[in-house]
């Protein structure tokens, strides 16, 4: 509870006791003695009551004890005579008050306590209940059989400055329903039947700060339905049906902060329809049918930070739309149908911090997009149909956290520098997207990255210092791409790494893999899908767990690679003196040269492991065969 609402539910609670205890025991001299402790009330230190406050209370007193007359010299005279006697009785009356028998009437189906709230539920509830305690500040009904707030339902509730009736069969309102609550600073009607609601009948509502009509059944809004809120902060329209506003329907609700138009059917926005709300913070367009914006529709709205566009059919944004939204800190823009951005679009938002864009039929991004955020910490950009990036798109986020770009299935190869200006990234994500090759520098720059998905790729291979920057790594997911081998030194650098995920790619058990499936060995707390990391090839091998490897079964690739070097050596000699080679030509001469070694050997030695298995089998086969002959032929 605000500091505001506690002083002045302290205060109701105790006038009204002060009332009723007045009435007992003052007799007929109560009109007299209730005038004079309102202002000895209003002059305790304790209850800071500023004089607005003091005015309304003193009001609501004088009205409860308006038939007894308090102006005749006597009762002024008394007041003068009485003063030091009248602070006793005060102060006697403030500290006893916990003490008091006050008039605590609830009614049925109801809750109440001391402080003055009443909370009351339930079908047994038709109308709002008369016989409220005198202090009531709050009332909530709730579920209930309410179908109209009447002309009087509000009526003899002088203390009461929030009203809630919610999730009820509430359709109708009386014109006048509010003229007898004008103190009321709260009103919440959610979740009713309302379809519609008379031109000004909250007008009498000066106060009101809070007002919640979502959740009903309104297709339009009446003109002049909000005339006189002038002091109105948050107004909720969303879940109706609401099309197309006109464009004065919020003129004068200059102190708004909060506006809520989501989840409605609306299909077209005034360009002017929220200039005259320059105090809005907040404003939710979300989950509508709008299919475009207007040019300078936001053009008024300097303090907005939050503004939520997603789900509705827009697809095209006018250029420099969000350029005077200098304090927006969050801008939703995902589940749209945006083929393109214009250029230099979100510019001019030097304290945005999160962004959203995804689910959008993104063809491609122009290479000026994104302006100075340093304050940028959320970027999600992913289910797109781009194909590439520009290199610097990124680049004005130096305080990026999370970067979620993802499922861009179209998406096959990324810029070098890509991500080379954010310093503070701790989440990348780019899992299913259709990434063919990394580069060996791409990650260089993200020295605190702690989270890294690269699943469900194209990835064939990996180079080997890929991943050396990555120091302070602890997750990388590598599962479900097209991998058949890795380095034994792809993870040397990430000392800290707690989980890797390598399973779903058809792994190459050769001599290649020696190196990664020591490391799996000796780090297998650390790889949590080991029982999927599995070889696909050779056929001898087929099935089992890359961790299951043992290093004395690659020891034929010792030799391999001693033969490779003196095959090397031999075939490179002439290399220099072949005239198929001129000496410009000399170092890609000794490359194809070093490669045809390798590949041979290699050819050699699968050859030689599939001869050796084959015979093995072969010989085992003939040896258990003439074994059982010889043993049959002993047992007749």
């Amino acid at each position: 509870m605000k500091r505001g609402d506690f002083r002045e539910t302290r205060l109701n609670m105790t006038l009204s006791c002060i009332y009723s205890c007045i009435k007992e025991v003052f007799g007929q001299y109560k009109g007299c003695v209730l005038r004079w402790v309102t202002w000895a009330v209003i002059l305790v230190g304790d209850l800071d009551l500023d004089r607005q406050d003091a005015q309304l209370y003193k009001t609501a007193l004088q009205r409860g004890a308006a038939h007894i007359t308090a102006t005749s010299s006597y009762c002024q005279q008394a007041i003068m005579d009485s003063l030091f006697r009248g602070t006793l009785w005060t102060i006697l009356i403030l500290f006893t008050l916990p003490h008091l028998a006050c008039n605590m009437l609830c009614p049925g189906s109801c809750l109440c306590n001391f402080k003055g709230a009443v909370k009351c539920v339930g079908d047994a509830i038709t109308d709002i209940p008369q016989n409220l305690p005198v202090h009531t500040y709050l009332l909530q009904l709730n579920g209930t059989q309410m179908n109209i707030i009447n002309e009087q339902s509000l009526a003899d509730k002088d203390l009461l400055l929030r009203f809630s009736l919610t999730y009820s069969h509430l359709h109708a309102i009386h014109p006048n329903a509010f003229h007898v609550a004008p103190q009321l600073k709260s009103v919440k009607l959610s979740s009713n039947d309302l379809s519609t609601i008379f031109a000004r009948v909250f007008s009498p509502l000066a106060r009101l700060e809070q007002l919640h009509l979502d959740g009903n059944q309104m297709e339009t809004i009446a003109p002049d339905m909000f005339e006189g809120l002038v002091s109105l902060l948050d107004l909720d329209l969303s879940r109706n049906k609401l099309t197309s506003p006109a464009s004065d329907v919020f003129d004068g609700l200059t102190n708004l902060t909060f506006l809520n138009l989501g989840r409605n059917s609306i299909n077209k926005l005034p360009p002017t329809i929220f200039h005259s709300l320059t105090n809005l913070l907040r404003l939710m367009i979300y989950n509508n049918e709008l299919e475009e914006l207007e040019a300078g529709i936001f053009d008024k709205l300097v303090n907005l930070v939050e503004l939520r566009i997603h789900h509705n059919q827009i697809t095209i944004l006018p250029p420099q739309v969000f350029w005077s939204l200098n304090n927006l800190k969050t801008l939703t823009l995902s589940s749209n149908r945006l083929q393109a951005i214009p250029e230099k679009t979100f510019y001019n938002m030097p304290k945005l911090t999160k962004l959203t864009i995804y689910n959008n039929p993104l063809l491609s991004l122009p290479d000026q997009l994104m302006g100075h955020m340093p304050d940028m910490t959320d970027l999600y950009l992913y289910a797109t149909n781009l194909t590439t990036v520009p290199g610097n798109v990124f680049a004005n986020m130096s305080g990026l956290l999370r970067l979620n770009f993802h499922l861009n299935d179209k998406l096959r190869e990324l810029p070098s520098d890509l991500f080379c200006c954010l310093p503070k990234l701790e989440k990348l994500s780019l899992k299913s997207n259709d990434l063919l090759y990394l580069h060996p520098q791409l990650f260089s720059g993200l020295t605190t990255l702690g989270i890294l998905l690269l699943n469900d790729n194209k990835l064939k291979s990996l180079p080997d210092n890929i991943f050396q920057g990555l120091g302070g790594v602890l997750t990388v997911d590598l599962k479900n791409n097209h991998l058949e081998t890795l380095s034994g030194d792809t993870f040397l650098s990430n000392s800290v790494l707690k989980a890797l995920n390598l399973g779903g790619n058809p792994w190459d058990c050769t001599c290649s893999i020696r190196g990664i499936a020591k490391w799996i060995r000796k780090h297998e707390h650390v790889v949590l899908d080991g029982q999927d990391v599995i070889c696909h090839s050779p056929v001898y091998q087929l099935l089992r767990t890359i961790g299951s490897l043992q290093d004395e079964e690659f020891s034929f690739c010792d030799a391999k690679i001693l033969k490779s070097r003196n095959f090397f050596t031999t075939q490179t000699r002439g290399v220099a003196s072949n005239h198929h080679c001129p000496p410009q030509r000399l170092p890609q001469c000794y490359h194809n040269a070093h490669d045809n070694a390798h590949h041979n050997a290699d050819h050699n030695a699968h050859h030689n492991a599939h001869h050796n298995a084959h015979h093995n089998a072969d010989h085992n086969a003939h040896h258990n065969a003439h074994h059982n002959a010889h043993h049959n032929i002993g047992d007749h």
